[in-house]
C-alpha cells in the first residue's frame, strides 16, 4: 500500500473530527486495526480502500495518491485557471513553464485571500517579505547565467548576495511564526480563524483555485521525501 494511504485516512478522520474508536465502529474494523492502518504498520485490502472511500466521500486515488484532488481529477495545464489579463499561455506553447506558474499563481491567490482575512500587517508584510525575497533568489541566479547580462544591475555584491539573502529569508520566516504566535503590546489579534482549513474547505471556498493549491503541496512534499531518501 502506498505510503499516502495511512497519512490520508488519517488526515480525513481528524477533518471530519471524529476519534479513531467512532471512525473504526462506522468501518466495522477494530480500533487497534485502524490504528495500524493509520500508522502504516498493516497493509488493507482493496474492498477496504474502497470502503473507506465511500465513508469519507472522496476517491480511491486521492487516499492512494494517485491524486491530490479528493474527487480523484487529473488536471492538465489546459484545465488550470489562468490569471493572466490576456489569457492563455505566454510562453509560447511550452507547457511545463506554463503549469509550473499556474500552480503558484493560483495558489498565491488563495494565500493572499487569507492573509487578507487575518487583518494582521505583520503577518502580510513578513509572509511577503519570505516571497520577495525568493523570488530575488530566483531572478538573480537567472539573470546570472545569462552570459551578456551586466553584473551592475544589483546593489548588493557578488560576494554576499547569497549569504545575505538566506539570512534576511531566516528572518523573515521568523517574523512570521512570531507575527503569527506572539502578541505586541497594543496590537490588535491577528483573525487566525482566517487559517482555518481542510482539503473539503478549501476546493468548495476556492472551486478553480484549489486544485492548483493541493497538486503545489503534493509536488512539493514529493520533493521534499525525495531528500529524505538521498
Amino acid at each position: 500500500m502506498p505510503i499516502e494511504f495511512d497519512h490520508v485516512i488519517t488526515l480525513l478522520r481528524k477533518e471530519r473530527g471524529i476519534t479513531q474508536k467512532r471512525a473504526a465502529q462506522d468501518l466495522g474494523i477494530s480500533q487497534a486495526q485502524l490504528s495500524h492502518y493509520e500508522k502504516g504498520i498493516r497493509e488493507c485490502g482493496l474492498e477496504f480502500v474502497v470502503q473507506v472511500a465511500n465513508y469519507y466521500n472522496v476517491s480511491c486515488d486521492y487516499l492512494l495518491g494517485r491524486s491530490a484532488e479528493r474527487t480523484g481529477q487529473t488536471i492538465t495545464v489546459e484545465e488550470l485557471p489562468d490569471t493572466t489579463a490576456a489569457g492563455g499561455s505566454v510562453y509560447r506553447g511550452s507547457v511545463l513553464p506554463t503549469m509550473y506558474k499556474k500552480l503558484i499563481e493560483n495558489s498565491l491567490d488563495i494565500l493572499f485571500d487569507r492573509l487578507e482575512r487575518c487583518r494582521d500587517k505583520r503577518v502580510v508584510t513578513a509572509v511577503s517579505s519570505f516571497l520577495m525575497l525568493s523570488v530575488y533568489k530566483v531572478f538573480r541566479h537567472l539573470y546570472q547565467a545569462g552570459p551578456h547580462n551586466v553584473a551592475g544591475m544589483f546593489r548588493v555584491g557578488p560576494a554576499r548576495w547569497e549569504a545575505y539573502s538566506d539570512a534576511a529569508l531566516h528572518m523573515a520566516e521568523g517574523d512570521t511564526q512570531a507575527a503569527l504566535t506572539e502578541r505586541e503590546s497594543g496590537q490588535p489579534p491577528c483573525e487566525l480563524t482566517a487559517f482555518d482549513m481542510t482539503t473539503e474547505s478549501l476546493a468548495k471556498e476556492y472551486p478553480r483555485h484549489a486544485t492548483s493549491l493541493l497538486n503545489l503541496v503534493k509536488n512539493s512534499e514529493e520533493l521534499i521525501r525525495n531528500l529524505e531518501k538521498s
